[in-house]
């Protein structure tokens, strides 16, 4: 499993100024990778031309072994018109059942199942919509923000039950806490602060699992790497 930009480069249109220039990385194997940088750099507009890569005709996106990139963001919305609950029978692909229920219930979502999207809090939704996406069949999953106004223990429950139950999906996360970028991520792109002011930049996390020890110093020394490249 490969995933390479080569010289990516986007403007919006009727702009001058480049959100992305020339920006190259590899990253390799299935796990949990990340983009990270301050806001601006453009890390949401990275997120959707991975996802459609056919839309920038200017770069060269090559994936080996990842035919199917689904993108979640945060504060998507589902429709309306039913429980969350029915929403989820309705999408689980057969044989998915079980991984439903587990999803549910490591989510904390099994008291809001008769309950329609809207009445939903924030944290609540962003969860749903990622149950939804973890259903669908995919090789790279794209989450922007995904895990937002959730609190940081359960993400930390989120995020490893991921780990665990994927471990053959990579998986691309956007978030703005570094501390936890550092301490999940395996492979960490840093956005520097402003288009052709700095190198953008690879930097290797600490990819923490659940029986792992994690060693405080060198999360530190990462996070003071990550800080140093942009």
């Amino acid at each position: 499993m490969r995933l390479e930009c080569r010289n990516l480069n986007f403007i919006y249109p009727g702009s001058d100024v480049a959100v992305l220039e020339n920006l190259s990385f590899v990253m390799e194997e299935p796990g949990f990778n990340a983009v990270f940088g301050p806001s601006g750099v453009g890390k949401s507009s990275f997120a959707r031309l991975l996802a459609h890569p056919r839309e920038n005709r200017d770069s060269e996106i090559v994936t080996q072994g990842i035919h199917t990139v689904l993108y979640s963001y945060n504060l998507e919305r589902l429709p309306g018109w039913s429980s969350t609950g029915s929403h989820l029978d309705k999408i689980c692909p057969p044989g998915k059942e079980d991984l439903k229920k587990n999803l549910i219930q490591i989510f904390r979502l099994e008291s809001v199942l008769d309950s329609r999207f809207s009445q939903l809090s924030m944290g609540q939704q962003n969860r749903m919509n990622l149950i939804r996406y973890l259903l669908q069949d995919f090789d790279l999953l794209i989450l922007d923000e995904s895990l937002a106004n959730v609190d940081e223990k359960l993400r930390k429950k989120i995020i490893l039950s991921v780990k665990e139950f994927f471990p053959d999906k990579m998986f691309l996360y956007i978030s703005h806490n570094l501390m936890e970028v550092a301490r999940f991520c395996r492979e960490i792109l840093v956005l520097g602060e402003a288009s052709g002011q700095k190198e953008n930049c690879m930097v290797r996390g600490r990819d923490y699992h659940k029986d792992y020890t994690l060693d405080k110093s060198s999360l530190d020394r990462v996070m003071l790497e990550i800080m140093n490249a942009f």
